[in-house]
């Protein structure tokens, strides 16, 4: 990744396929990630940075979600955790909107940015829609700090307003592939788009971002247009924190 060019990685908190069940089990994994991310990125001279704490599973249950989030303050002021997330809907359950809600007011508590996860398991749409309605309601969210991420979508987000920034997983083949994502700039714009790579379950590619830069260097673009899709629209994105530091260069 370093060789492509990638400057820095930004991990968010990750559901590892099976319930933790445990409000001590997030505190484990809380603990240890930022310390791992940040040793294995030293190793390569970049930068590592831990955006952020969250209960996937608002759903299950109350209680188990308010014991993680009164705990996320305490990890808040490491200096490589960078906001909160992901965050959002699942099957898009009134459980499930009251915990995000929470969410949401803790982030606005903190002045933490946001990393937003769309539903897999219903309707997308409608959940973001949701989503959408549960950020605007708090004024305390400031224009332009949303982070609005349509993992698995595949359309351009013409529909999350001009306060959000639109993150796309990209994949070697399935949901937003490079040069589905080079399509949707194309149909969107290059203002509210952010591209990342996936490096979770079964097929993934650390490289799909540099990828995504390649096949628009071959539809015929500038080096300024993706230099703003690639590193410019994440930069803007994550600078608004104080920890957000890159590594400088000559």
């Amino acid at each position: 990744m370093v060789m492509a060019g990638c400057a820095a990685v930004c991990e968010p908190a990750f559901w590892a396929g099976f319930d933790r069940g445990s409000a001590q089990g997030f505190h484990d994994y809380f603990a240890s990630s930022p310390i791992t991310s940040r040793a294995a990125a030293a190793r390569y001279q970049f930068a590592a940075f831990l955006l952020a704490l969250h209960q996937s599973q608002g759903g299950r249950g109350h209680r188990l979600a308010r014991e993680v989030l009164a705990m996320i303050p305490a990890f808040l002021a490491r200096e490589n955790v960078l906001g909160i997330g992901e965050i959002g809907l699942n099957k898009n359950t009134r459980n499930e909107l009251i915990i995000l809600e929470e969410h949401v007011r803790l982030a606005a508590e903190h002045d933490q940015m946001i990393l937003v996860h769309t539903p897999h398991l219903e309707d997308k749409w409608k959940g973001t829609r949701l989503i959408l309605d549960v950020l605007r309601s708090d004024a305390r969210i400031k224009a332009r700090t949303g982070n609005y991420r349509p993992r698995g979508g595949t359309y351009p987000p013409h529909g999350i307003g001009r306060r959000f920034l639109g993150r796309h997983h990209l994949y070697p083949e399935s949901k937003c592939t490079p040069a589905r994502a080079v399509d949707m700039f194309e149909t969107a714009g290059p203002e509210r788009l952010w591209l990342n790579c996936a490096c979770d379950w079964g097929q993934s590619d650390p490289l799909a971002v540099p990828k995504a830069a390649i096949e628009m260097r071959r539809r015929g673009y500038n080096d300024a247009t993706i230099e703003k899709l690639i590193f410019e629209n994440p930069r803007r994105f994550l600078s608004q924190s104080s920890k957000f530091k890159l590594r400088e260069t000559n």
